[in-house]
């Protein structure tokens, strides 16, 4: 029988017949479960659900954290839970597994949450979704989560990369091979950084404005805000929700870019007038940066394999008002048939990457991966090298960026180019912007290469994404 309720005049009606706006918790779960059962991107999945169901700001942010900090929490809450859920959590139905761990989240990990709310809640939700057997369930579990809470440790008898998976939340592979890369205690501030919330950073449109200008007009709206110690052209905004939804960013003035990614078009250095290639250049925020940076004087080929995402590009130049961007599309791999040999002063190649660098802004990646992707990957990369590099001019320089924290995608993959293309080599500090010498001074790069030719950037060092930048000059 449909359940049914009086409405304010008395009258029986079906409530299911009754349009109801989704909780917070009920679109987390939703989101959750397409994530685990689609493989679809928790952030794009999560913006679409946000936008359909029109969620309060304080409701959406509650959503929002319920989904990341779930993704970003995944094997550590899934090892407390198994030992509540007896018949296993595998054989649960998806949506009830991903309830209980979004409630075990909110009782385990956020304080501001009454934990008898977080119970209720899902119960209450658990009733509506399923029957009262899978709410009775729900219910029991939880208690038992709450009665013993305290006593939920990480084992003491694990070994290091075990303890540190465990108690950080990432794969065992990822964490072992950062071990051996970085050591153990750059291991553990990586992966707990790659727990924290993002900040948001914006880069000012030059050619519309200056960075002294944007920071009084969002001082001035009431929100905090303060310059990037990294890039000269950021800001990051401590308080202001989308700043996409911003009329300075309707307008022009401002885009939505990491801190560490902004530095990408500065390792460039571009100048006014010159003929510059970005190989992979969806969705064109390195793009535009590198037309602000000269003036939107001179010419820069954004091109991309996808044919769905030139939009994006052309899309960004119109709201920013840069008329020097040219789109096409093309396999990066096929590049050196369209355009004459060394016919370009600047070239940019933002690889296709592993995107281990990125996972503070995209936390189901780091359980969507597999080790095997990684060597995948860096054949790629080895292949789009081989095949740019004969457009640049002699004199001109080549940016490799990733944004990833691998030394296979990143310092190997460089230094295997050089050996195999003896007329380039490491970028002297002659060749770098002011703004670059400026920014290497704060930051320490990798030996092996001259001074100011490239960075390796780890999620904890300024709170921004991961990325490795070289910058090579082409000698003859």
């Amino acid at each position: 029988m449909r359940p049914r309720r009086e409405n304010d005049e008395g009258n029986d009606i079906d409530v299911n017949s009754t349009k109801r706006k989704l909780t917070a918790r009920e679109v987390a779960m939703d989101v959750l479960t397409r994530v685990e059962q689609e493989g679809a991107y928790s952030n794009l999945l999560l913006n679409q659900s946000l936008q359909k169901h029109q969620l309060e700001r304080a409701e959406a942010g509650f959503a929002t954290e319920l989904v990341y900090g779930t993704i970003q929490r995944l094997n550590t809450i899934d090892y407390y839970l198994s030992s509540f859920v007896a018949k296993g959590l595998v054989k649960l139905q998806p949506w009830v597994r991903n309830l209980l761990r979004l409630s075990f989240y909110q009782i385990y990990y956020l304080d501001r949450i009454p934990p008898h709310a977080a119970v209720n809640e899902a119960v209450n939700l658990a009733k509506r979704k399923g029957h009262q057997g899978i709410s009775g369930m729900v219910n029991g579990v939880l208690r038992n989560v709450l009665r013993n809470k305290e006593g939920l440790q990480i084992p003491e008898n694990l070994n290091t990369v075990g303890r540190i998976a465990l108690t950080y939340s990432h794969p065992e592979w990822m964490v072992e091979r950062w071990v051996q890369q970085y050591g153990e205690e750059a291991t553990m501030a990586m992966c707990a950084s790659n727990n924290e919330a993002p900040h948001v950073s914006v880069r000012v449109n030059a050619v519309k404005t200056d960075r002294a200008s944007m920071l009084q007009d969002l001082e001035a709206s009431g929100l905090e805000a303060h310059a990037s110690a990294l890039s000269p052209a950021g800001i990051v905004v401590d308080s202001g929700g989308n700043m996409a939804l911003t009329e300075w960013f309707r307008s022009g003035r401002i885009s939505i870019q990491d801190e560490s990614s902004m530095l990408v078009a500065e390792a460039l250095h571009p100048e006014a007038g010159m003929r510059v290639l970005d190989c992979c250049a969806a969705p064109g925020g390195k793009t535009a940066h590198i037309a602000e940076l000269m003036g939107d004087q001179g010419a820069v080929i954004a091109n991309d394999v996808h044919p769905h995402k030139q939009k994006l590009i052309t899309d960004q130049a119109a709201r920013l008002g840069l008329k020097s961007i040219r789109t096409m599309v093309s396999d990066a791999l096929t590049l050196s048939n369209q355009f004459e040999p060394e016919s370009f002063d600047r070239i940019l190649l933002d690889a296709p990457c592993s995107g281990l660098g990125v996972i503070r802004r995209k936390p189901d990646l780091k359980w969507a991966k597999q080790p095997g992707e990684v060597d995948e990957i860096v054949a790629l990369q080895t292949k789009l090298l081989d095949e740019v590099h004969s457009l640049l001019r002699p004199g001109g320089i080549l940016v490799y960026s990733t944004c990833t924290v691998e030394p296979e995608e990143n310092i190997r993959m460089v230094e295997q180019f050089l050996r195999n293309h003896p007329n380039f080599t490491w970028a002297a500090e002659n060749t770098a912007s002011q703004a670059w010498r400026a920014l290497y001074s704060g930051i320490r790069g990798e030996s092996g290469g001259n001074d100011m030719s490239h960075i390796q950037i780890l999620p904890q060092d300024y709170h921004s994404d991961g990325f490795f930048i070289a910058r090579l000059v082409k000698t003859q």
